[in-house]
């Protein structure tokens, strides 16, 4: 699963209170809820720290053997099978410690957006050829009709606008135009009254503005993968796909005479991999691997689970929104701060961990407004902060000031979305073969981008399987000499 779930409960103790950061008085007119995520695909189910942490005793296996297993039902695993299904005569399994859209891909707001892409870093590429890859799946699903992709994949080609409200700022989106520019990019920076003509409802000042990206795209991560999963499923006639989800993988299975990985060992199966074995785990990948290395684990990736939360408001018509937006302060995940209060506080848990609380905001095709962000680290917690939903709603509000008037009951048309991107301390996913095992493959550290760079990491993955040059170049992702 790629490292992130919903919360699937209010916690009491983070009810409002006259001491807690969420005022008796905000509570009035704030009354949030937490609908149960589990109940969302496939029946009620445990929490995913715990089908991981309680590890049963194996029972005994069912045995099947497929070409390549992959680890992982988030949407980096499922695009890995999809692109081996449709452009290899290769067989696929998957297996998953829960089910598909209870991680990361679920958790997330459907950016496919340049904005905040720096040309020539060690992403840019992957970026490119997956948003392209992202277009073309786009224009074949709109061939086919029925409601095109706008219905299949909740595509919307809103544009995006990366928003600045100082001329420091405004400097700084005036340079990410030029860049983004000269690496082909149709960009275009708008002054505050230029803005103020696409988005009325948005309040930058005098001195602020936009950079505007017209191409760039958005869409419903449950509807993607359903339409994955179909695709992938399609292939299961032909005995060459097969799905084995709320089964954990527990172990590597080894030659005994020479120690070559040769499968994987689930709650309640064996899947051999004849050709690769590809763990795709999100931010339970480096758990997951200290336990398939032992008892030499001598490999350690460093992700993280970095926690975030983001509030969807059903149908919600106070607001219009023209395009996707995102305050520059997301790009370095930098912490801003909410009505004056200040956000950054040291995480107990983690030295880098500072919150930090960005507004973005999207649309999506059913006319739900999404609101976020917030990043810390607070390990697998998936506890509910009334606090932070308190700063995301300021901070939206502080942008668009028509939210400060609205008297917003969230009890039954509203979700709060609790999350884990699996971070990465140097930003960039980890994709390649683990040393001395060389048909064991990771695919993890995508962070915020799972959904964004999922096509292009497929595409890459199976170029590394069958041993081709690949399309864009690997080494700025490679684990060996970097771990």
């Amino acid at each position: 699963m790629d490292a992130t779930a919903f919360a699937s409960a209010p916690n009491p103790s983070h009810a409002p209170s006259s001491s807690s950061s969420l005022s008796a008085s905000y509570s009035r007119v704030l009354r949030f809820s937490v609908r149960d995520p589990w109940r969302r695909r496939r029946g009620q189910r445990l929490p995913l720290h715990a089908l991981r942490s309680q590890r049963p005793e194996p029972a005994p296996a069912s045995a099947s053997h497929h070409d390549v297993v992959v680890v992982g039902a988030g949407i980096i695993g499922l695009s890995i099978a999809r692109h081996l299904l449709l452009h290899t005569p290769l067989s696929v399994a998957v297996a998953d410690a829960a089910v598909p859209c209870t991680g990361a891909t679920g958790a997330g707001q459907g950016y496919l957006w340049m904005s905040h892409r720096t040309p020539g870093s060690d992403t840019w590429e992957l970026a490119v050829r997956s948003k392209q890859l992202w277009e073309e799946l786009a224009a074949e699903v709109d061939g086919l009709g029925g409601g095109g992709a706008r219905e299949r994949l909740g595509w919307m080609r809103t544009g995006s606008l990366l928003v600045g409200r100082t001329s420091e700022e405004m400097a700084t989106l005036e340079e990410r135009t030029k860049a983004l520019s000269q690496a082909g990019i149709r960009a275009e920076c708008l002054s505050a009254a230029s803005l103020h003509a696409l988005e009325p409802e948005l309040y930058v000042g005098h001195d602020g503005g936009a950079m505007f990206l017209p191409e760039d795209c958005q869409i419903d991560a449950f509807q993607a993968v359903s339409l994955i999963e179909k695709t992938n499923g399609s292939y299961s006639s032909e005995g060459r796909y097969m799905e084995i989800y709320n089964d954990p993988a527990m172990s590597l299975v080894r030659s005994e005479t020479t120690g070559t990985v040769q499968g994987v060992q689930t709650s309640k199966h064996i899947l051999y991999g004849r050709k690769a074995i590809v763990i795709a785990s999100g931010a339970w990948t480096r758990t997951l691997l200290r336990s398939f290395l032992e008892p030499n684990p001598t490999l350690d990736i460093p992700v993280m689970p970095r926690k975030g939360h983001l509030l969807v408001l059903d149908k919600f018509d106070k607001l219009k929104l023209n395009h996707g937006l995102m305050e520059l302060g997301y790009v370095g995940h930098q912490v801003a701060k909410s009505s004056g209060t200040p956000l950054s506080s040291e995480s107990s848990e983690d030295e880098h961990g500072a919150l930090s609380i960005s507004m973005t905001a999207t649309m999506n095709t059913k006319g739900n407004l999404i609101l976020g962000s917030s990043r810390e680290f607070k390990g697998f917690s998936r506890e509910v902060d009334m606090s932070i939903l308190k700063c995301i709603w300021d901070r939206a509000a502080e942008f668009f000031p028509t939210l400060k008037n609205v008297h917003l009951d969230i009890d039954e048309n509203t979700e709060i979305r609790i999350g884990h991107r699996p971070f990465m301390p140097d930003g960039k996913p980890v994709i390649g073969s683990v040393p001395d095992l060389p048909n064991v493959l990771i695919a993890t550290g995508h962070e915020g981008s799972g959904l964004a760079l999922a096509l292009g990491t497929a595409e890459m993955v199976t170029d590394m399987i069958l041993g081709n040059p690949g399309k864009v170049d690997f080494s700025p992702f490679s684990i060996k000499d970097s771990f």
